[in-house]
């Protein structure tokens, strides 16, 4: 399916910000991410160790705060800049789309 037939209503097209995310925005994702990888790799380390399960808990459940923190700042520079752009434009079915995407993050 092309972009122009998607239309941004389905999950199978590539979507990309109409305002490119600053430079300080995309470091500190980064930065999320890679200490994410790294709390994943120390997981997997310990598993490798056969350490206590509830050490090993105690770690999935900072890793899983972690993405849930992250999840919420990219969700908040989503509805500062695309989802403020197409409302004033007067695209209120944004906000459809912004209900969903915040169910999924629980």
């Amino acid at each position: 399916m092309s972009d122009d037939e998607c239309n941004g209503s389905c999950d199978c097209c590539a979507h990309f910000k109409e305002h490119p995310r600053d430079e300080a925005m995309i470091r500190s994702l980064e930065n999320r991410l890679n200490r994410m990888i790294g709390q994943l790799g120390g997981i997997k380390k310990m598993i490798d160790e056969n350490r206590y399960c509830g050490d090993i808990l105690v770690q999935v459940s900072a890793v899983e705060s972690a993405l849930q923190n992250f999840g919420y700042v990219v969700l908040e520079n989503h509805m500062q800049t695309c989802v403020a752009d197409k409302i004033k434009r007067g695209d209120e079915s944004i906000i459809g789309e912004t209900m969903g995407l915040i169910k999924k993050l629980k």
